[in-house]
This record gives structure tokens, C-alpha cells and sequence, in this order.
């Protein structure tokens, strides 16, 4: 059963697990389960993604039950109306704060502006050799991006040499094998944590969250964060 975070006549929002495919996509021929299915039996309604998240990245996804529904919070999202909350952890100790104005290329070569603000929440040493360190370092941020392009916080944080701790296609391979061979993680710690927008049909402010994980949640105590 997915988690059901928000639900009304108009809209649905799910804390989507890591690795669950939001639809069907060609590729990733391999999946046989997707967010939009296991939702639509669950619910036993039509429900429509507004919006996106990457098959590794876990949290807040939001749904609309009707098409007009639907339209209007696309055009929430395309506007940047809506405040988008991530959670990652980084290799090594990231500053205290940064905006990372970094234009991104699409597939066909496009290249588009992407904006992404961050703080760092927390930060560890852990007394874990790695390579010729005698310890590891890691810290836990809050990015907020103002632009919605594919997998920007993923290539950001790449690109200021800070990469997410398990991300195989942008990230650090020495990590994320250090990562699995130390404590059997291989899930990627990007997590979707608030959304806050208008609502389209009632005009109501609404703020959700949702909670981390369990892979990481663990991930936060292995380097003592927890709450």
C-alpha cells in the first residue's frame, strides 16, 4: 500500500517509495510496478501525475483526480508557483548555504536556466576509512530549486563536487560502492520533503511534508541525526 499523505476531492499525494517508476517509460523496461497503477487500485479512481520525480528519488508526488485539476497545477509548477522542499545527503562537508545558478542541457541539446538554493542542515565525520582518508565526511542539506528541469538537483550538486550519496548516474561511484559494500545501501538519499501551492479549486494555502524513508532514515543514524 503506498502512503497516502494528502487526499480531498481534487488531489492526491503519495510519499512515492525510492525506485517506484511514477508511470510506465520505455526506459525502464525492467519495472513492473508504477506509482500511477498501484494509486489508481488503491484509491479506485483515475488519478494523473502534476508533476514529476526520478525513479530513485523518494517522496511527496502529487495527483489529480480531474483533468482541469490536472492543467492547473502544470501551470502552477511551469510558473515556479509552487515551493519544492528536497532533502539529500552529500559527500563531504558542504557550505553552510549556496545558490547554484547552473544552466542544464536537455536530451536534444537544449540548453535552459536552473536555479537551485540550499542549506546545510547537518554534518558528520564518521571514523570510517575511505580510500587514503582515515574517516569519511557527509552532510545532510535542504535544496529548494526554483526551475524544474531533469534530474537538476542530481547534476547541481555533481557540479559543485558534492554529489548525492548513491546516485549511480551523476554521483560518486567510489561512494556509492563504498555505500554498498559498508552498509548494504543502495538507494539513492534524494527525498522529496514539502510541497506548498494554492489549491486550484479552493484557493486554500496547503503545505505537506513527508517523512524520510526507511534506507534514509537508517543512513541518518549511521551518522548520528537522528531527531
Amino acid at each position: 500500500m503506498l502512503e497516502i499523505v494528502y487526499q480531498d476531492d481534487h488531489l492526491i499525494a503519495i510519499n512515492k517509495p525510492h525506485g517506484l517508476l511514477v508511470h510506465r517509460s520505455s526506459i525502464a523496461n525492467d519495472a513492473k510496478e508504477f506509482a500511477l497503477q498501484l494509486l489508481r487500485d488503491q484509491v479506485n479512481r483515475h488519478v494523473s501525475p502534476v508533476h514529476r520525480l526520478d525513479r530513485k528519488t523518494g517522496g511527496l508526488l502529487l495527483f489529480a483526480f480531474e483533468k482541469d485539476v490536472e492543467i492547473a497545477m502544470h501551470q502552477q509548477f511551469q510558473n515556479g508557483e509552487v515551493v519544492k522542499k528536497y532533502l539529500a545527503i552529500l559527500r563531504g562537508y558542504a557550505p553552510d548555504s549556496l545558490e547554484i545558478d547552473y544552466p542544464l542541457a536537455k536530451e536534444n541539446g537544449t540548453i535552459q536556466d536552473a536555479f537551485t538554493a540550499f542549506v546545510t542542515l547537518k554534518r558528520a565525520e564518521i571514523d570510517v576509512a575511505f580510500g587514503k582518508h582515515p574517516t569519511s565526511r557527509y552532510s545532510l542539506v535542504e535544496a529548494t530549486p526554483t526551475t524544474g528541469r531533469m534530474h537538476q538537483l542530481r547534476k547541481h550538486f555533481a557540479h559543485i563536487f558534492y554529489p548525492i550519496i548513491g546516485d549511480r548516474k551523476h554521483g560518486c561511484n567510489k561512494q556509492n560502492k563504498f555505500f554498498k559494500e559498508q552498509w548494504e545501501m543502495t538507494t539513492m538519499l534524494l527525498h522529496a520533503s514539502e510541497l506548498r501551492f494554492k489549491h486550484p479549486v479552493t484557493g486554500e494555502n496547503i503545505h505537506l511534508k513527508a517523512e524520510v524513508q526507511d534506507e534514509f532514515r537508517r543512513v541518518k543514524q549511521l551518522m548520528g541525526w537522528d531527531d
